[in-house]
């Protein structure tokens, strides 16, 4: 009796036996792991969802960058007024309707026209998207881009009047509006420029152009991607750091080196001066207050600092 050759076993199924594999066909039975979460399934209507929710974050992020590279705008009767009457410079003036239907309208329509500004009638659906659906009372400024300027353009400045540096750097400033103070606050007592980090902080928005009541169009702000480098470009410059924080290792009656060419740097409310910042400064410099009070402002700190060296600097010329 002959037998042919079996390629593998045989199990019996309903109909009788069949040919089995052998054990080759094991790997087909082994289990392909844990089922993947329904926002990794491309077939599943969760991923779809996930899918959709992270692109309108994508595109969010993005429209507010090229928003904060590009145009700033001004929304509203009594802000548009403000900004007219600080002289926050202007490209466009869009109002809808007539403007003699409000005093502060019709001011404002002066004012841009003595300025040569252009004025442009729009409907309401523009002004919504123009200034990102703000209530605008049918009225909106546009404001240019801001022109930094360069770290050096402010030595030079101080050069150039035969005058010893006094600057100021913000470390973690992110409200406008404390920046518009010290920018004014420089301007008052005889400062030569502002520095400011290019990400995560404040920029010279028309917020800031409004809170400096002017003084931005006198007073250079620079524009730097690393603070720390720049500080230490300063020092390299004969520059002295001066950090303005709660904790100083001098009180700042008791600031020696005023009448030298200094860079104030002035950390935010919360979190005074970052580490890094704290670390490239040649003296920590505090104010003495009431044991009550917390903080001061950004903006006030900065403002009473800068008195103060520029009282020394007069009383050292005296």
């Amino acid at each position: 009796m002959t037998t042919s050759p079996r390629s593998g076993g045989s199990r019996r199924g309903k109909k009788g036996p069949t040919k089995g594999t052998g054990g080759h066909g094991r790997r087909k039975l082994e289990g392909k792991g844990p089922t993947p979460k329904a926002e990794d399934r491309t077939y599943h209507k969760a991923y779809k969802s996930e899918h959709d929710r992270q692109k309108e974050q994508r595109r969010q992020q993005s429209t507010r960058r090229k928003k904060e590279a590009g145009k700033d705008t001004v929304a509203g009767r009594n802000s548009v007024l403000e900004a007219l009457r600080e002289g926050v410079p202007a490209t466009a003036l869009y109002i809808v309707g007539r403007p003699d239907v409000d005093d502060r309208l019709k001011e404002a329509v002066t004012i841009a026209g003595e300025r040569g500004i252009v004025m442009l009638e729009a409907s309401r659906a523009d002004l919504d998207r123009l200034t990102d659906d703000a209530i605008h009372q049918g009225i909106a400024l546009q404001v240019p881009p801001y022109e930094y300027a360069d770290p050096d353009q402010l030595l030079a400045r101080a050069a150039g009047r035969l005058e010893k540096p006094l600057l100021v750097a913000l470390d973690g400033i992110t409200d406008p509006r404390n920046l518009g103070a010290i920018v004014r606050s420089t301007a008052a007592f005889g400062g030569h420029g502002v520095i400011v980090p290019e990400r995560r902080a404040a920029a010279m928005t028309a917020a800031a152009w409004k809170t400096s009541a002017g003084a931005a169009a006198r007073i250079p702000v620079a524009q730097v991607v690393n603070l720390v480098r720049s500080l230490q470009e300063l020092k390299k410059q004969g520059v002295f750091v001066l950090g303005l924080d709660m904790d100083g290792d001098v009180e700042l009656p008791g600031l020696a080196i005023a009448d030298a060419p200094v860079c104030l740097v002035v950390g935010s409310e919360g979190k005074g001066l970052s580490r890094l910042v704290r670390d490239v400064c040649d003296q920590i410099v505090s104010i003495p207050i009431a044991a009550s009070t917390e903080s001061l402002n950004a903006g006030v700190a900065a403002a009473v600092s800068l008195y103060e060296i520029a009282r020394v600097r007069g009383a050292e010329q005296a």
